[in-house]
């Protein structure tokens, strides 16, 4: 592996971590991405910390929570004093280039101005892709605004220029963001457009549990107080969200494709992820902003030098843990700011020395269309809302008790155990360390108020379950 290895990131947009084979998938939609992650790293528990588009790309390019970049919401632009990967990569001798959806500026739907654009050098992208292009009409603006068209199915589209400026960058050390809108409904049409044909392949062959639980539920209110009515659009979207998947990954394994022909693979760094996942309108009136797996759970692939024969790694991994584990992948400094960490020392890399043992939780904020915390370890789910909506604050000075999953008995979170007598040790232990996480990234204390205690469990759980 060079000095300084080639960096690409393959950046999808509302990806369910359960569209890959490794997690039960049986329609064979992520192929590539499925080998890529038996011969790299694969991040089998990766979650976002921001289950909407602006903020979790904001906790990409920084490292940083969505309460430290200020973009708590869409439409905000990001904080130019932030350093981003782009600036880190270009500190240390890299040709920067991005290529697709930006959404962290406030200029509009199309292209960007260059003080907006993080510090990446070549730019073909828009800031709201799903406003300026339709699935076979993508359209992108140039560094000097240009408005450009890129022929072909939009995923087509963008990884074709991403291999362009692969070959055209081959002589110099590069860092590429690529960002993709698929399988993000397009907005105009609510609907989930795949390529020609493809929708026909996948419709109605598989749903994954949860969805396949839920819109024939019984009615919520029979399982627990305050629920939201279940229903969603599983069934009229899922055939064309597998079809655009499956283009994703036949585009993902072109890319690889390139940089074999061109002799860079063994050179380069490939990082597979997504923004948020997908819960199809099951959990609330939206397709995210929840802090159900069907939200904040993403697939995450690492490729290339020291995440080459990575295996299956295990622990909980947050969006912000990703950019300092680029960084230390190319044997950068990773930034003060950044307070994620990198994951190379639990895979036994050359990475940084693990002062710390990992930490066997993540931290998810909910702040636009309405406002939450929740807080996951490998057993227990634990979350809070507040009645406070947008154009409110970030976060809350008070929230209520929302939800208590235990995901060894119940993965897919068909029933909330908050309130339960028998499970307010449980619930107690996870309060603690949510609060714990907001003072430490959100520099308050809120309040939170108990769910109100409404049946007696069947048992009580013993000492050794309230252990996390």
């Amino acid at each position: 592996m060079p000095d300084k290895p080639n960096m690409i990131v393959f950046f999808t947009d509302q990806q369910r971590w359960d569209s890959m084979a490794a997690h039960g998938n049986p329609l064979d939609v992520t192929p590539n991405l499925d080998r890529a992650a038996q011969h790299g790293t694969h991040v089998y528990n990766s979650f976002t910390c921001q289950p909407v588009c602006g903020p979790a790309r904001s906790c990409l390019q920084t490292g940083m929570y969505a309460s430290e970049t200020g973009v708590h919401r869409n439409g905000i632009a990001l904080n130019p004093d932030h350093k981003t990967l782009a600036q880190c990569f270009n500190d240390a001798g890299y040709h920067t280039g991005y290529i697709g959806k930006w959404h962290l500026a406030t200029s509009g739907r199309g292209g960007v101005p260059e003080e907006q654009r993080g510090g990446y050098q070549y730019w073909l992208a828009a800031n709201a892709l799903e406003g300026t292009s339709d699935t076979y009409d993508c359209i992108v603006y140039d560094n000097d605004q240009q408005e450009v068209k890129l022929p072909g199915y939009r995923v087509d589209a963008l990884a074709d220029a991403a291999i362009r400026y692969v070959d055209d960058h081959q002589e110099e050390p590069f860092f590429l963001f690529m960002s993709f809108l698929e399988p993000h409904h397009q907005n105009h049409l609510d609907d989930y457009p795949p390529p020609d044909g493809y929708r026909e392949r996948y419709a109605g062959r598989w749903t994954p549990p949860d969805l396949a639980a839920l819109p024939t539920h019984p009615a919520a209110e029979n399982l627990y107080p305050n629920a939201i009515p279940v229903g969603g659009s599983t069934q009229q979207h899922l055939g064309g969200y597998w079809g655009m998947i499956k283009r994703l990954d036949e585009a993902y394994g072109r890319l690889l494709d390139a940089l074999k022909s061109l002799g860079l693979l063994e050179d380069t760094i490939v990082l597979f992820t997504s923004d948020h996942a997908c819960h199809f309108r099951t959990r609330n009136s939206e397709y995210k902003r929840s802090c159900h797996e069907s939200s904040i759970r993403v697939p995450t692939v690492l490729t290339g030098g020291p995440f080459t024969g990575g295996g299956t790694l295990n622990e909980l991994v947050s969006l912000v843990d990703l950019p300092p584990t680029l960084l230390d992948g190319a044997g950068l400094e990773v930034p003060d700011q950044m307070s994620g960490r990198s994951v190379l020392p639990i895979l036994g890399g050359g990475g940084r020395s693990l002062e710390d043992p990992w930490p066997d939780d993540v931290f998810v904020q909910i702040s636009e269309s309405g406002i939450g915390r929740s807080v996951r370890t490998h057993r227990w789910k634990y979350a809070v809302h507040s009645d406070n909506t947008p154009p409110g604050p970030a976060g809350a000075e008070s929230y209520e008790e929302a939800y208590l999953y235990d995901l060894e008995a119940d993965p897919y979170e068909l029933r909330n155990l908050i309130g339960l007598e028998s499970h307010r040790p449980v619930a107690d232990r996870m309060k603690a360390r949510l609060l714990q996480y907001i003072k430490k990234y959100e520099g308050q204390t809120p309040e939170i108020v108990d769910a109100e205690a409404w049946r007696s469990g069947a048992r009580k759980v013993s000492d050794a379950e309230v252990e996390m």
